[in-house]
């Protein structure tokens, strides 16, 4: 399985991805993050992240995914000219899948990646106005749109989003993976969980050695 590329800039929205990171962690799919300079940027929410490696680190026959989260304020991200090159190299790429949340797509836009597509985003109309970076004749007023390889949503669509990127990349998982649990019918057997037995083994060897450095460390 090839990896999954996360591009990162100050101010980026973690909840936007989270989901869709989840989904690849759970199912055994390697993140590798990405920042202009390799530099530690701060999210929407006030997390400062280190990214794993910088934009000339990206070798694209490693990744067959790149996900762009939404951003709290994009302008300044938008005119540093490091993210547009980085996004640049992939026009007419038909392979990797790009996905992007609410107001990234101004990102592709700038790049040249979305003539040609149909696209949603969660844009401000006044910023399409005064920044016309993405092609109008392309837009599409609802939560997610996929056409080709390019996925594209509204930062409310954040579920929707990580279903339909896994389910690209060949995850098989259901559309209503996190619908949410209110309203459904449970059972307290619903919230008895096993482990499988064949790995106790190894937790329990891990707990082992966990105690063991806690003890050296006292």
């Amino acid at each position: 399985m090839k990896k999954a590329a996360i591009m990162l800039y100050p101010l980026f929205s973690m909840q936007e991805i989270s989901c869709t990171t989840e989904l690849f962690k759970f199912y055994g799919k390697e993140i590798v993050s990405f920042a202009a300079g390799g530099e530690a940027v701060k999210s929407e929410d006030g997390f400062t992240v280190l990214p794993d490696r910088g934009f000339e680190e990206f070798r694209r026959e490693d990744f067959d995914c790149l996900i762009l989260p939404g951003i709290w304020e994009p302008l300044p991200v938008l005119l540093d000219e490091r993210n547009i090159r980085f996004l640049a190299q992939f026009r007419g790429d038909t392979e990797l899948i790009i996905a992007a949340m609410s107001s990234s797509p101004l990102l592709l836009g700038k790049a040249g990646l979305l003539e040609g597509k149909r696209f949603a985003h969660g844009v401000f109309e006044e910023f399409l106005d005064a920044f016309p970076v993405m092609p109008g004749e392309g837009v599409v007023r609802t939560f997610l749109v996929e056409d080709g390889n390019l996925i594209t949503a509204h930062g409310g669509a954040f579920r929707e989003f990580a279903a339909a990127v896994a389910q690209k990349v060949g995850i098989d998982c259901p559309d209503t993976i996190f619908s949410g649990m209110e309203g459904k019918n449970y059972t307290e057997e619903d919230f008895i969980f096993h482990f499988p037995p064949e790995d106790m083994d190894e937790v329990r060897a891990d707990w082992d050695r966990c105690l063991k450095e806690a003890q050296l460390r006292i």
